[in-house]
């Protein structure tokens, strides 16, 4: 693997500084990548370098793969790191970072793919032989159902959406 000597970094707040602050401490030169509104910012002042990426709202910027790695790009960075939250779950992103030769720090595109679904994943924890929690992931959604699932698993039980990650 290639030494990393040069970090582009798509997230923001503290999450961006201890990338930063680890980097700093490896000897990696750190470009954040930012909106902005966030130029007054901790990360903004410790990074080696600052490329904007976009407006405030999240979707112009840290949600925005081609800005994200076309700052990457312009500024020599030969990886990124996502940090987590925002991009660090798409698995297009990782893909658009590893199709213009940069580093993508996080998993492989297609793990993200699989884990980004807790069916999926589930799926294949089990057939890995891993433990699981108890669940139900059948297609018939009515109350009667759920209820009675819910006393085959027994309490406590959380919902979620299959697909949801973070805090959906």
């Amino acid at each position: 693997m290639d030494k990393i000597k040069k970090l582009a970094i798509a997230n923001r707040g503290e999450v961006a500084v201890r990338i930063i602050r680890a980097c700093q401490e490896l000897g990696i030169e750190t470009v954040l990548l930012h909106s902005d509104v966030d130029t007054q910012s901790l990360a903004y002042r410790l990074a080696d370098e600052t490329y904007c990426v976009g407006s405030a709202p999240t979707g112009e910027s840290y949600l925005n793969i081609e800005s994200n790695v076309q700052a990457a790009l312009a500024s020599g960075a030969d990886a990124v790191h996502p940090g987590f939250g925002f991009l660090s779950e798409n698995a297009d992103f990782a893909r658009a970072c590893i199709e213009n030769r940069l580093i993508f720090v996080g998993p492989s595109p297609e793990c993200i793919e699989l884990f980004g679904d807790k069916i999926s994943a589930k799926k294949l924890v089990i057939e890995a032989g891993g433990p699981t929690v108890p669940g139900y992931e059948g297609q018939d959604q009515s109350i009667e159902t759920l209820l009675a699932q819910v006393e085959k698993i027994g309490c406590p039980v959380i919902v979620k959406a299959a697909a949801g990650g973070g805090g959906r």
